[in-house]
């Protein structure tokens, strides 16, 4: 016979436990497994790991698509324009020299930005359960 307590139990809805979001961007920017923090995430500049190396969550579900892109975009862009803008403030330089300054730095930020960024939105995605990172959650089709 069974008791009233392992009667709820039975019925009661599955609880997920939390993934910490800011924990798990972080690991994702430093390059790491957001879940474990250990295993790398990337196996070559922007390509991802298929699997962790040191807890094997899988990594195929991601879909970090453009978001890391936009992202550089918007913020070299503004940092570079605001450079611009208070050197041009400063004193007139010629157009070359504007090229030769402000075209490598923008090329070298987004070169840099650009991994750390697609790190943290996987993160962001593992954390919040999105695309496939929820192996308890049931699917319904209509």
């Amino acid at each position: 016979m069974t008791t009233i307590t392992e009667t709820v139990e039975a019925h009661a809805p599955y609880v997920r436990p939390k993934r910490k979001l800011s924990e798990a961007m972080k690991r994702g920017l430093l390059g790491r497994c957001p879940h474990c923090g250990e295993g790398k995430l990337f196996r070559s500049y922007l390509r991802p790991v298929a699997n962790c190396s040191a807890c094997n969550e899988d990594y195929t579900p991601q879909r970090a698509d453009d978001l890391p892109a936009y992202l550089t975009v918007v913020i070299v862009g503004h940092i570079v324009v605001a450079l611009f803008m208070a050197v041009e403030n400063v004193g007139g330089l010629s157009l070359w020299a504007h090229l030769a300054i402000w075209v490598p730095i923008t090329i070298l930020m987004s070169l840099a930005m650009l991994q750390p960024i697609k790190g943290a939105t996987i993160g962001l995605q593992w954390a919040n359960r999105m695309h496939g990172f929820d192996k308890g959650a049931q699917q319904e089709f209509i």
